[in-house]
């Protein structure tokens, strides 16, 4: 049987993976079923022999702007969002690692008893190896998303594309959940996504991957399969570029 038919488009790829994705059908926390189903396909993706980075969200743990919204002083809520990104990377390695996939946690807030510290040359070489590398915290500062720091470190790593997977498969006029007539594009610039005000990552994040011509792809991470789908070129997505 041949695998030539279905070759990654992409050698080194970010997947970046919202907190509110590892929730499953829960209303909070991290649900294992759902972290082992998305552990299964990165794990595949691995076999295939790319180069894979990771950066969770925090969401489903905790979110710092909703809280600053609240009365919290927004810098601290936010170094608590980064801790629950943390948290998540944990679980994702945890369920990576039961299947045989070789990881390791970096984090932009030092805690070396946790995981190791973020540093970019050691994380070439751990992807090299082909380990898994997972990056936690964000950027390390607040005010800045877990989107930011996933353009960030796709950049940083010279990733071929950022993979962004969502509960939806791509990017729509509106939102599909609440908008039975909203159209799905296939192809979108980077300025388009900024001028029609599209909510797919940050405005920074969408100018940091315009800025260094790495390609973000939207799809579903909750179909099974869809990543490799993606990957080789076949699955429903959207691409920004």
């Amino acid at each position: 049987m041949t695998q030539a038919p279905s070759a990654p488009r992409f050698k080194k790829v970010l997947l970046k993976v919202s907190g509110e994705v590892l929730m499953g059908d829960a209303p909070y926390g991290i649900d294992m079923n759902t972290v082992d189903a998305v552990a299964r396909d990165i794990a595949e993706i691995v076999r295939q022999g790319v180069q894979l980075c990771l950066v969770i969200g925090g969401g489903n743990i905790f979110r710092g702007l909703s809280t600053a919204a609240r009365g919290m002083e927004r810098a601290s809520a936010d170094y608590m969002g980064m801790l629950a990104t943390v948290m998540n990377a944990l679980a994702m390695q945890n369920a990576l690692e039961k299947l045989g996939v070789d990881v390791r946690v970096q984090s932009a807030i030092p805690m070396a008893t946790v995981c190791e510290p973020y540093i970019r040359r050691r994380a070439v070489r751990h992807l090299e190896k082909g380990r898994v590398v997972i990056f936690a915290a964000g950027t390390g500062n607040p005010f800045f998303t877990t989107d930011t720091a996933a353009a960030l470190r796709a950049a940083e790593m010279g990733c071929d594309a950022l993979f962004k997977g969502t509960s939806v498969d791509g990017v729509y006029t509106a939102d599909p959940k609440k908008d039975p007539k909203a159209v799905r594009y296939d192809q979108l610039s980077y300025l388009e996504v900024l001028a029609q005000d599209l909510k797919v990552m940050d405005a920074s994040a969408i100018a940091l991957m315009r800025d260094n011509a790495i390609p973000i792809v939207v799809f579903s991470i909750r179909e099974q399969g869809a990543f490799l789908n993606v990957l080789t070129g076949d699955g429903v997505h959207t691409v920004i570029s």
